[in-house]
């Protein structure tokens, strides 16, 4: 069970690392682009966890990065266990964080324009909609670290 697919200090785990950055970067933009959100306690909360999920994504990202490196991945159960505790955390923030954003962006678009044009809007889903594909790639990195912890 050493080489699971998606564990820590692995390319695929690399790769799943890289794609939560990039959406959560991509999310932050889509939603940073005006500045209209803050009005919104959901908007702000997404900006919040995302801003927290990009660091968490790039650091572990590197530490894979060297894994893969030096062929050496950081497995000791210490390490492992604090990168599930983290994962699963922010999985479930950014899980909570799309869901608000997108149910308040659809509630602004079924109250009319008077609240948000179409295509503050629609920046406002792709950024609900950036979140959720981060949270999917965060949620596969958690149960493949989970998985390895476990057998281990």
């Amino acid at each position: 069970m050493d080489e699971l697919p998606g564990a820590l200090g692995t390319s695929a785990s690399l790769a799943l690392r890289l794609g939560q950055a990039v959406f959560s970067i991509a999310s932050l933009l889509f939603m940073c682009l005006d500045v209209e959100f803050y009005s919104y306690t959901a908007f702000c909360f997404l900006v919040t966890i995302m801003g927290l999920v990009i660091p968490w994504s790039l650091t572990l990202a590197m530490v894979d990065g060297f894994s893969v490196f030096v062929k050496r991945p950081a497995r000791q159960q210490g390490i492992m266990s604090i990168v599930v505790m983290g994962d699963w955390a922010l999985s479930l923030l950014s899980l909570a964080a799309s869901c608000s954003t997108a149910s308040v962006t659809d509630l602004l678009m079924a109250s009319g324009a008077s609240f948000c044009s179409t295509n503050l809007c629609g920046r406002y889903q792709l950024s609900a909609a950036m979140a959720f594909l981060s949270w999917f790639l965060s949620l596969a990195s958690s149960l493949f670290n989970l998985w390895l912890l476990a057998s281990s």
